[in-house]
C-alpha cells in the first residue's frame, strides 16, 4: 500500500488538465521503461503500456486528465476570466488555489473568487446568488496586475490551461483525500499492478494492455489507442458514493449500468465470481443519471469488446474527493485477479 501511495503523490503532483498531458504522459512512459515493459505514446495524448502474456487480451484502463479551467479572457482590471474543462461545478471551485500555466512556460498562482469578494459589501442578494463562472466568479492572480496589459505582460493569453490544487492529504486511520482521485487513484492501481507484474507476483494467464487515457474527462479518452485484438476491455474508474448508491470507500465498485447502457453482463458476472472467490469486498452499483467512462466509448468508436466498469468507492465526485485505501486495495486485487484469471 505505501508504495501505491507513493505512486498516487507522484500522479498527483503532475498537473494534467484535459488536453495538457505532456508531463503526465512523460512520467508514464518513463515509468514503463524503468520497469521493463514496452509503451506506446498515442498521437492525441495518452500511453499503452504492453504487460506481455498470451491469449484471450484483456486491456484494463484508466484516465489521468483531470477536470479543471482555461482562460477564457483578461478582464480589464487584471482578473481572469475562466471557463471549465470537463465537470468542474462553480461550488466546487470557489475559493481554490490553482495554477496558470501560460504559454511561454511560466507558471503562476492564484484563487478562484467572487467578483465582490468581501461579505461585508454584498447586498443580502448578491450573498444567496449561485456561483456563476460565466458571471460572478473569476480568477485573481497572486501577481501585482490591475489591468489587461499587466496581465499580458506576464505572458498569459487565452486558452492557458488553470490546474485546481489537489490539497491532497493522507490521515493516520487510511482515508485519502483529494481533487482529482477521479481518476488517478485508478491509475496508480493499474501502475502498482505493472510493477507487480514485473516483479513476479503476478503471474499474467493472458495478454495484458494497460492503457491511460487523456480525454475521458470531456468524453473521447477510449475512442483509439485499444489493441485491436482486446477481447475483453475494463475501464477502471470511481464509484461514486450518495444517496440511493451502494458504493462504498472500503470496497471496490462493479458498475452494472450508467447513464449510456449496462456494462457486459457476462463480464460483470465473471467479476463479481473474481471477488468471491479471491474474497475482495465488493460493491454492485449503477452509475446514475450523470456518469460515462471510456468503456462506453470503446463501443461508440466500433471496438467489439465486452466490456464492464470497476472502481474505488469515492465520496464529494469532481469536488474535495475522499475514499480509503482498503478501496485502493480491493480494486488493485481485482484487476490483479483479472490479468491471472
Amino acid at each position: 500500500m505505501e508504495r501505491l501511495k507513493k505512486t498516487l503523490r507522484e500522479l498527483m503532483a503532475i498537473d494534467s488538465t484535459t488536453g495538457f498531458f505532456t508531463e503526465m504522459d512523460a512520467y508514464l512512459l518513463a515509468e514503463a521503461k524503468r520497469m521493463g515493459f514496452e509503451a506506446v505514446q498515442l498521437n492525441k495524448g495518452g500511453v499503452r503500456i504492453e504487460l506481455g502474456g498470451e491469449g484471450n487480451p484483456v486491456t484494463i484502463a484508466a484516465h489521468v486528465d483531470a477536470i479543471g479551467l482555461m482562460v477564457r479572457q483578461i478582464n480589464a482590471d487584471g482578473t481572469l476570466q475562466v471557463i471549465k474543462v470537463g465537470g468542474v461545478h462553480p461550488y466546487y471551485a470557489l475559493d481554490w488555489n490553482c495554477r496558470v500555466h501560460a504559454r511561454n512556460g511560466r507558471v503562476y498562482t492564484g484563487t478562484v473568487r467572487r467578483k465582490n469578494p468581501s461579505v461585508h459589501l454584498m447586498s443580502p442578494s448578491e450573498k444567496e446568488t449561485p456561483m456563476d463562472l460565466d458571471t460572478n466568479l473569476v480568477l485573481l492572480l497572486d501577481e501585482d496586475v490591475y489591468s489587461r496589459a499587466d496581465v499580458e505582460k506576464l505572458g498569459i493569453t487565452c486558452g492557458d490551461q488553470v490546474a485546481i490544487e489537489t490539497r491532497y492529504l493522507e490521515t493516520e486511520n487510511g482515508f485519502i483525500k483529494s481533487r482529482y482521485l477521479d481518476d488517478k487513484a485508478s491509475a496508480a492501481t493499474l501502475l502498482r499492478l505493472a510493477q507487480r507484474v514485473a516483479d513476479g507476483e503476478v503471474k499474467l494467464s493472458r495478454k495484458v494492455s494497460l492503457l491511460f487515457t487523456e480525454y475521458e474527462e470531456i468524453g473521447h479518452g477510449g475512442a483509439c489507442g485499444i489493441p485491436a485484438d482486446t477481447k475483453d476491455l475494463v475501464a477502471v474508474d470511481i464509484g461514486c458514493i450518495g444517496i440511493g448508491h451502494d458504493s462504498d470507500e472500503h470496497k471496490v465498485t462493479i458498475t452494472t449500468k450508467d447513464t449510456s447502457f449496462p456494462y457486459h453482463t457476462v463480464l460483470t458476472d465473471e467479476l463479481v465470481k473474481l471477488c468471491e472467490k479471491n474474497g475482495i469486498p465488493f460493491a454492485l452499483d449503477m452509475m446514475v443519471p450523470s456518469y460515462g467512462s471510456d468503456a462506453d466509448v470503446s463501443l461508440r468508436a466500433g471496438y467489439d469488446v465486452r466490456h464492464a466498469l470497476i472502481g474505488p468507492g469515492v465520496r464529494e465526485t469532481h469536488g474535495y474527493e475522499r475514499t480509503h485505501e482498503d478501496a485502493l486495495k480491493a480494486t488493485l486485487a481485482l484487476i490483479s485477479a483479472v490479468a491471472e484469471a
